[in-house]
């Protein structure tokens, strides 16, 4: 399978509903129709070029973009049962809670700048010409416990790399969330033909570092005094998982 593709579309029409539909995260059918100011007819015969493309999605009249993210997964261990889903545009508030709760005791710059690039521009999963990411989430009782994030340079030179981040909120570490997480973000991006995914981390998050080790990722690079933690200068570990 090649690397996630840009959208193209056969019209200006089909163009503008997905675009309104992407920023948006999801949106009501008869919404996504006015904001575009399409005729009825026009609207319908678009949307549903779109969803035969698999572009977007229509559950029950509320519009989603199509990424294919796969199934829910089950997991039951001895003190905890957890779902693993792709996320969706309900889990937002929850997403970047749990990724605010890990990177407010660990040093994990990469996954705050994630945080912020959700909070501005208020959606989870996007996928258009420029930029295209995935979420998928830990869920406990409903709530969100852990995530798994893959960006997705749309750049020709760069479409066979991802960068993942990972985390778990710390009442939840130690039972085997983080490892399924990992592995979920990984196999998608094999499934997907992504030769490699990489992340980096500070020297000095001991934690992820040996998280990362232990599941096959290989240090490729350190910069030093990359990053300033507290006041000190803190070099950056660039690391890899290969496929």
């Amino acid at each position: 399978m090649k690397p996630l593709e840009r959208p193209t579309f056969r019209s200006e029409a089909s163009k503008q509903i997905y675009q309104y539909v992407e920023r948006h995260g999801t949106t009501a059918r008869h919404q996504t129709r006015s904001a575009v100011g399409l005729s009825s007819g026009e609207f319908e015969d678009e949307l549903e070029w779109l969803i035969t493309k698999g572009y977007l999605e229509d559950e029950g009249g509320t519009l989603r973009i199509g990424l294919n993210a796969g199934s829910v997964e089950e997991h039951v261990g001895p003190d905890l049962a957890y779902t693993i889903r792709p996320a969706r545009q309900e889990d937002f508030e929850g997403l970047v809670d749990t990724i605010r709760d890990v990177t407010a005791e660990d040093t994990y710059v990469v996954a705050e700048s994630i945080a912020d690039r959700l909070l501005y521009e208020d959606t989870v999963q996007r996928h258009n010409t420029v930029e295209s990411r995935v979420f998928f989430v830990a869920t406990h009782d409903g709530d969100v416990i852990g995530w798994t994030h893959l960006d997705l340079p749309q750049s020709d030179k760069l479409q066979s790399t991802a960068q993942l981040t990972v985390g778990v909120r710390e009442d939840y570490r130690q039972q085997g969330v983080g490892s399924q997480l990992l592995g979920r973000g990984l196999d998608w991006a094999e499934a997907n033909g992504y030769q490699k995914v990489y992340n980096s981390v500070p020297m000095t998050n001991d934690e992820a570092l040996s998280f990362l080790e232990s599941h096959g990722w290989e240090t490729e690079g350190i910069r030093r005094d990359h990053y300033t933690i507290e006041g000190e200068l803190v070099d950056e570990v660039m690391m890899a998982y290969t496929f």
